[in-house]
């Protein structure tokens, strides 16, 4: 988490050396990385990992960034972070909860996460929530959740299914309506993973989750700050857009917790943008964090 990549080259009378002078700004000795397992809702222990500051002990004061993915088989492996690096420096917590619907595990972790199993990826999640709460390593109202593309419906459904779990969320680039997400871009080619609305008991799984379905009028939700990129290929932006504006309609909270959405122009799917407009939306997004979190 808090080494970035590097470029290396070998050759036969020097081995493998640092091809070039690109000192990391990062002192990775400052931080310390941990890997905790916790309980899920059906007792199966979960990994996470967990990052701060070495001379910090968290505590129920502590503001936490809880992310995830939970999907396609992908594993939740340390890899260098500057949003990981920017909450622990703060004084925060960083936390990666290496749910079922990825890899960590094996492809049984994976299947036990997609199709009919979904549910359990985001019972998953919110169990990590709980778990750092009881630890007394945060709490709800220091909490925030974080995740994009397959993880923005993960926390999307985290929105809709325990809006008492965080203070704010982060949801990037998500799929949000899972009844029509295959009629748009690439969504199709999802439906192995996800399941087919257009098959009757598929349909039943997905509605039964779909984060837009299940907005409720009335309920105090937690901050939302949506992004979305124009030219997106792959989720289409219209998911924030109407998750903004279900949410704006239902929220009880009013300007306390607001319902944001940013979108991008000229920018694709996540690292679809370039660096300027990645650094620009990683400083709205850590200031929107910071602002419900109350970090000064």
């Amino acid at each position: 988490f808090t080494r970035p990549s590097s470029l290396h080259r070998w050759t036969p009378d020097r081995g493998v050396e640092p091809w070039g002078d690109r000192t990391s700004p990062v002192d990775a000795s400052a931080f310390s990385v941990e890997q905790v397992r916790y309980p899920s809702t059906d007792g199966v222990d979960v990994p996470m990992f967990l990052m701060h500051r070495a001379d910090t002990t968290p505590s129920p004061t502590t503001p936490c960034l809880l992310t995830g993915y939970g999907g396609f088989a992908i594993a939740a492996t340390p890899a260098y972070s500057p949003i990981a690096v920017a909450v622990a420096e703060a004084g925060g917590l960083f936390a990666d909860a290496c749910i079922r619907g990825g890899a960590e595990e094996g492809e049984d972790w994976h299947r036990a996460g997609m199709r009919e199993n979904k549910q359990q990826v985001f019972d998953d999640f919110h169990a990590a929530g709980d778990w750092l709460v009881a630890q007394q390593l945060t709490s709800h109202d220091r909490l925030a959740l974080r995740g994009g593309s397959n993880g923005g419906l993960l926390v999307g459904a985290a929105i809709t299914q325990r809006p008492d779990l965080a203070r704010a969320v982060h949801c990037a680039v998500p799929l949000l309506d899972m009844v029509r997400y295959h009629l748009h871009l690439i969504g199709k080619l999802w439906t192995p993973e996800y399941g087919d609305p257009d098959v009757a008991e598929e349909l039943e799984w997905l509605l039964a989750y779909s984060p837009y379905h299940h907005v409720d009028a009335g309920t105090c939700y937690p901050a939302v700050l949506l992004t979305a990129a124009e030219g997106d290929g792959r989720v289409d932006p219209n998911h924030a857009r109407k998750m903004a504006a279900a949410l704006q309609w239902a929220t009880a909270c009013g300007d306390e917790r607001p319902i944001l959405l940013r979108q991008e122009d000229r920018a694709g799917h996540g690292a679809g943008k370039p660096l300027e407009k990645q650094a620009d939306e990683l400083a709205d997004v850590l200031a929107f964090l910071w602002w419900q979190l109350g970090v000064t």
